[in-house]
């Protein structure tokens, strides 16, 4: 499923967070699952995959008993803070109180599609981080073609 747009919301009393009707209506529980894994991303950001891609993406990893030193961390770290949320008849999902302190997350909060997963982010923090995109989009846009580039390279060697 790809994840667009840019939404203001609330986090009420319970820690609870509406998914936005126009993802929750494409969204089918086969594809996706029945809720979300909720889990810290980069910057002071919790990051939200479908249950099912989460899982798929997790078992698509190589498995080791001798894994690469920095995936190990990284495996560690992710899964470790990691928390499956279900979401309830009215399209939302509790978020764990301590995901949302790990990512300094208040009550009002932007979230943001961002292609496979959805991104949850403080409002102020967003809009600054929006505008210095803004500012420096030619450049974003130029190193983003390179890396296509050399992933599409990378691939044809593999091949």
């Amino acid at each position: 499923m790809l994840f667009t747009g840019e939404f203001e919301h609330t986090i009420d009393a319970k820690s609870r967070l509406a998914i936005p009707a126009d993802i929750r209506n494409r969204l089918d529980d086969n594809l996706h699952g029945t809720g979300f894994y909720v889990a810290p991303g980069m910057a002071n950001t919790l990051w939200l995959w479908p249950q099912l891609t989460f899982e798929h993406m997790a078992m698509a990893t190589e498995a080791s008993l001798l894994p690469d030193e920095d995936l190990q961390g990284f495996d560690e770290f992710l899964y470790s803070q990691a928390a499956f949320v279900e979401m309830d008849k009215t399209g939302r999902i509790r978020i764990p109180e301590r995901l949302l302190q790990l990512a300094n997350l208040g009550t009002q909060v932007t979230l943001l599609g961002v292609k496979d997963h959805l991104e949850l982010r403080d409002p102020d923090r967003w809009a600054q981080q929006r505008q210095d995109k803004l500012a420096s989009q030619n450049e974003i846009m130029m190193r983003a073609r390179r890396a296509m580039v050399r992933s599409r390279l990378a691939s044809t060697e593999d091949s």
